[in-house]
């Protein structure tokens, strides 16, 4: 790796974003599962970059989802509606890559998308801290 812990933590914040943005188009293309699927990434790349940001080591995505819930939801540092929205996206791209049969509509991706911009909001607030 090139590049300090702060450039590594911006990339991953900036990298959030910029899935989001992926994300949106997937909607705009009516690929609800592929939106899914970069929506969880999208607060995934946030929620890694907090971590990171606060040395708190996870080397799979169940760590990330522990390590978040155990530091930030049961501190109160992001609300428990979040945390949960985050645990959801995270099984919610699980089932949607890797079982048969699971497909995600038009409503359910915007819905999501709404919620990962205000958790993302949320993460950076707190990266920003």
């Amino acid at each position: 790796m090139t590049g300090s812990i702060e450039d590594l933590i911006n990339y991953r914040i900036n990298r959030a974003f910029e899935t989001l943005q992926e994300a949106e188009a997937m909607i705009e293309s009516k690929f609800w599962n592929a939106a899914v699927n970069r929506i969880y990434y999208a607060c995934y790349y946030a929620v890694s970059s907090l971590l990171l940001k606060n040395g708190i080591n996870a080397s799979t995505h169940k760590g990330v989802r522990r390590m978040f819930s155990l530091h930030y939801v049961q501190k109160g540092l992001i609300s428990n509606e979040l945390g949960k929205f985050f645990s959801d996206i995270y099984d919610r791209r699980q089932t949607g890559d890797y079982d048969d049969f699971v497909l995600f509509d038009k409503k359910t991706a915007v819905s999501l998308l709404s919620l990962a911009k205000e958790f993302i909001s949320a993460v950076e607030k707190l990266i920003k801290q």
